[in-house]
C-alpha cells in the first residue's frame, strides 16, 4: 500500500471516529406531513377561506354559463324563422358573450390559484414555525418529513397538531381532550 492511501485511510478513520460521537448525540424525530394536512385546523379555515371568497363568484358565472347555453341552443332552433340580419346580430351577440364568459371563466381559475398559492404559502410558513417550536422544545437536531420509516418513538406529529391547534384556540383535530393519540409503535410506508 503506497503511503498517500495510507495517510488517507487514517485521515478518513480519524474523521469518521471524531464524527461518531457528534452523529451519537444528534437527536432525530420525523413528522408525517400528510397527517398536517389533514388534520391541521389552519386547513380547514383555510378551505373555508376559499369557499367564503369563492363560491358566489362561480354559482354566478355557472349562472352566466347556464344562460348562454341556453341562449345558443335558442338561437339554433329559430334561426330558421330569423332574416339573416337577425340572424347575424344575434350570431355576433353570441360569440362576443361567449368570448367573454370564457375570459371571466380564466379569470376566475387565476384568482383561484393565486388564492391558493398565498394560503398554502402562509400555512407553509404555520407550519413550520410549529416544527421548529416542537423540535426546540424537545431539543432535536434534525426533523424528517414523510420517512419511509420511523418509530413512534421519534414521531412528532401529534405534537404540533397539537400546537398549531393552541395556536388557533381550537381543540387538537380527532381529539375532544386535545391528548394526542397513540400511533402504532412503528410505521412503515411502501
Amino acid at each position: 500500500m503506497s503511503f498517500f492511501r495510507a495517510s488517507c485511510l487514517i485521515l478518513a478513520a480519524a474523521a469518521f471516529a471524531a464524527a461518531a460521537p457528534a452523529m451519537a448525540e444528534t437527536k432525530i424525530a420525523s413528522i408525517r406531513s400528510p397527517d398536517l394536512l389533514r388534520d391541521a385546523p389552519q386547513i380547514k379555515s383555510a378551505n373555508e377561506k376559499m369557499k367564503a371568497e369563492f363560491e358566489k363568484k362561480q354559482k354566478d358565472l355557472e349562472g352566466e354559463g347556464k344562460k348562454l347555453e341556453d341562449d345558443i341552443k335558442k338561437f339554433q332552433r329559430e334561426a330558421d324563422t330569423m332574416t339573416s340580419q337577425q340572424r347575424a346580430d344575434t350570431e355576433k351577440a353570441l360569440q362576443t358573450r361567449k368570448i367573454d364568459f370564457d375570459l371571466k371563466q380564466r379569470q376566475l381559475g387565476e384568482q383561484v390559484q393565486t388564492r391558493e398559492q398565498e394560503l398554502r404559502k402562509d400555512l407553509s410558513a404555520k407550519f413550520a414555525k410549529a416544527i421548529e417550536a416542537v423540535a426546540k422544545e424537545k431539543g432535536l437536531d434534525l426533523v424528517v418529513q414523510d420517512p419511509v420509516f420511523a418509530t413512534a418513538t421519534i414521531d412528532i406529529t401529534d405534537e404540533v397538531l397539537k400546537r398549531l391547534s393552541t395556536d388557533t384556540g381550537e381543540a387538537a383535530p380527532g381529539k375532544a381532550d386535545g391528548k394526542p393519540s397513540k400511533k402504532k409503535k412503528d410505521k412503515k410506508e411502501d
